[in-house]
């Protein structure tokens, strides 16, 4: 039936709001799913990532395997056939059938993303009496390959080109860092980058007369510009319980737990839900006797510890197999002793670490981190932040703005969680 364009004028709105409702839901229908592999280094993090992957794409889910950690073991762990160094320039490989693998080259990333930048930090360096291809090597400084990493989270999250991406992070320390970057990186661009960029420019003139140290030129600051630009929404992406989670590896021994434990405390700080703790490498009961005994026994009791600890997070047991884990026909086996009937791009346990709550007139914000006493915690604020320091790390949260203006009047530690109360206003 046709219509007139006086009919599409007058219910333009509507037609608006339908295209707009039209594209929320298929916003919704689509739901990618983004699984963060961490633990201490040599826990089994690469395998069980592997092996969630093998599992996710033979259920029909398009799979991207991606490696964060700079020393890459992917392609190995899928016994490809590629000399040491070939890391397909850092693009995908496909492995098999709706599974890729990914990892990230971060000589191929720097030309690519950070140009400009790397070159004024590599012409300081030359200045300084370093070697030419040296000062190139040194100019690529810590978060560098971490940010091209979340700039292919983000792209492939707007693209919608994966069902399932899964990270096989690095150990504890520089996983942390990868998900601390936009928060920190939006800290400077809103708290720094301004001002450096405006003083700068009014010095660059000067200081060309007086000194043989460049200062960076304005292309330096559009190229993190850009960047930030780029990673917009990453943030939201990395702390949404519907769409990101982490899976803690770990083994049944007494040093990994520990730093197990300050994994967990440290995801929750950044507002990461962990959904399960894997630990493998179990001995079977076969190995029960003799030589292994005693290992065994350490074994039986750092399961049970890791249980109590962890509850309700499910507990995934994965025994120790009988030969190494490589190539597709194992990892689908090493896939059926992690998750069994599970389905593993699920959500398999969903907690909110923040909660802000209002009872007879005050604020709370309850923010849940296991496993520390109220000494260990360092609170301040500087304007609508809340910034929480823990040990080495630091979390600035952003405060409503009904609780932006009031200041922090007391804090406790209850169970496992903390609950921060926020008093009355700056003018009161």
């Amino acid at each position: 039936m046709q219509r007139s364009l006086a009919y599409y004028t007058r219910h333009r709105s509507a037609c608006r709001r339908l295209r707009i409702e039209a594209s929320i839901v298929e916003v919704i229908a689509y739901t990618m799913r983004i699984v963060l592999f961490a633990g201490k280094g040599g826990v089994g993090k690469t395998s069980i990532a592997a092996a969630t992957g093998v599992a996710c794409a033979r259920r029909g889910l398009k799979t991207l395997i991606m490696s964060l950690d700079a020393a890459h073991s992917l392609v190995d762990s899928f016994d490809l056939d590629r000399t040491l160094m070939d890391k397909n320039k850092g693009r995908p490989i496909r492995v098999a059938k709706n599974l890729s693998i990914q990892e990230v080259d971060a000589q191929e990333e720097i030309a690519k993303n950070w140009g400009e930048v790397h070159r004024y930090i590599s012409s300081l360096l030359n200045i300084s009496g370093i070697d030419k291809v040296l000062a190139e090597e040194l100019a690529i400084l810590p978060g560098m390959e971490e940010v091209s990493s979340l700039l292919y989270i983000n792209r492939y999250v707007a693209q919608k080109s994966y069902d399932v991406i899964l990270l096989d992070c690095a150990p504890t320390g520089e996983s942390i860092r990868f998900i601390s970057i936009p928060t920190s990186l939006e800290w400077y661009m809103k708290k720094l980058f301004d001002v450096e960029r405006r003083i700068v420019k009014i010095a660059r003139p000067i200081a060309k007369k007086l000194y043989s140290v460049p200062l960076p030129e304005d292309e330096y600051f559009a190229t993190i510009q850009r960047l930030f630009d780029r990673l917009e929404g990453i943030d939201r992406i990395l702390s949404d319980p519907k769409i990101t989670s982490v899976r803690l590896i770990t083994n049944p021994e007494k040093i990994i737990l520990k730093e197990t434990q300050r994994a967990y405390m440290y995801f929750s700080l950044y507002k990461m839900c962990v959904d399960a703790v894997i630990i493998n490498r179990i001995l079977p009961e076969a190995v029960g006797d003799g030589y292994f005994s005693r290992w065994k026994e350490t074994q039986d009791r750092y399961i049970k510890e890791t249980e109590q600890l962890f509850s309700p997070i499910p507990i995934l047991k994965v025994p120790m197999l009988s030969d190494q884990v490589v190539g597709l026909k194992d990892l689908g086996k090493l896939a059926k002793e992690v998750y069994g009937k599970l389905n593993p791009e699920k959500i398999l346990h969903a907690e909110t670490p923040y909660t802000f709550r209002k009872e007879k007139g005050d604020y709370f914000l309850d923010i849940k981190i296991p496993f520390l006493t109220k000494k260990e915690v360092e609170l301040s604020k500087c304007n609508e932040e809340l910034i929480v320091r823990i040990g080495g790390f630091k979390r600035h949260v952003l405060l409503p703005r009904n609780i932006a203006t009031r200041e922090p009047s007391g804090a406790k530690v209850e169970r496992d969680k903390i609950i921060i109360k926020f008093g009355g206003d700056h003018g009161s």
